[in-house]
């Protein structure tokens, strides 16, 4: 399937029913990429708010940061796979099936997911008006190393450039892999229905390497639609399919690979003296020491920014535990 082409559009009033979302668990310094990712959206003038999943080990006074910048901080249960499936999956994947819960985030018509470690560069609002029903994600890569146990790497095969190496049907006597998406940013419709629905599934679901991002392009495999790279920009794109990318055009950067959390960048690890995540990382330190950005809140009734606008109503109280869907 073509990726749809999406046009971008001005920030505008945000209807009651659509959130930003991220997730962050434990004590760890990933509150540093929320902070980033709610100043960022600010910059880009988003008129909607950002709600934060975070599990019961986040830290008071990293909650407190996070409300202060603005976040809509809600408390969800922890969701573990069954037993079985921690021996397979990669030990630091597994706590993130507990993103599962943001499902239960009714209150919300439609919500756009996005990592910790995204940092959005442009306004990207408009996917609050995909049409309504699907799945909308950007295709991942097979190409680094974390994908060598698949028969894709094996073969040199990848979705992102399907004809430089062509998957050999005739001699395997299987199709080609379904289209598979990275999970770093994806847009869903909260559900306590489809909450239900995945939580029944993982449990009778065999265990796989990639937790709880093979699942769920298991479950919405039929309802899944690609949507531009400009959305998901992974960093390994830029020295496996630069053809694939102009830079100048991207509106979200996934700083997934190894060593490019700007909160932790060193430059020392593989291809991380390039001059273009060297720039990357720049914009990243840009936005997030911008004072500028913080937020400000509503100063005798009259909001500052249109983020501060979707919180007004968005947010009451400190934070909330989400209502369990087990």
């Amino acid at each position: 399937m073509a990726p749809m082409a999406l046009k971008g559009v001005a920030a505008k009033e945000a209807p009651a029913k659509g959130a930003y979302v991220t997730f962050l668990a434990g004590s760890g310094d990933y509150w540093k990429g929320v902070v980033g990712l709610a100043k960022g959206l600010r910059a880009v003038n988003s008129a909607y708010p950002l709600v934060v999943a975070v599990l019961p080990d986040v830290p008071e006074d990293h909650r407190r940061t996070l409300v202060d910048q603005g976040c809509v901080v809600r408390e969800i249960e922890p969701v573990y796979p069954p037993e079985s499936q921690t021996q397979f999956a990669m030990a630091y994947y597994v706590i993130n099936y507990s993103k599962l819960r943001i499902w239960e985030f009714v209150e919300y018509k439609r919500m756009v997911y996005l990592d910790a470690d995204i940092q959005v560069f442009d306004n990207i609002d408009h996917l609050f008006d995909l049409e309504a029903g699907s799945f909308y994600a950007v295709k991942d890569c097979f190409c680094e190393k974390t994908w060598s146990h698949t028969p894709q790497y094996k073969i040199g095969y990848c979705q992102q450039c399907p004809d430089r190496v062509s998957w050999p049907e005739s001699d395997l006597g299987v199709p080609p892999p379904p289209l598979y998406f990275n999970t770093g940013m994806f847009v869903h419709e909260p559900s306590l229905a489809t909450a239900k629905a995945l939580l029944e599934k993982l449990v009778v679901t065999d265990p796989t390497p990639f937790a709880e991002q093979d699942f769920l392009n298991m479950f919405f495999n039929d309802v899944y639609k690609p949507i531009p790279n400009v959305y998901n920009l992974v960093l390994a794109m830029l020295w496996r399919h630069p053809e694939n990318v102009e830079l100048g055009k991207v509106k979200a950067v996934h700083y997934c690979a190894a060593g490019s959390k700007p909160w932790r960048f060193t430059g020392e690890e593989a291809n991380m003296d390039r001059e273009d995540i060297k720039m990357l990382v720049k914009k990243w330190w840009d936005i997030y020491n911008d004072e500028s950005l913080n937020f400000k809140g509503a100063d005798a009734g009259e909001v500052t920014d249109p983020l501060g606008a979707a919180l007004a109503e968005a947010w009451a109280g400190k934070y909330f535990p989400a209502p369990s869907a087990a």
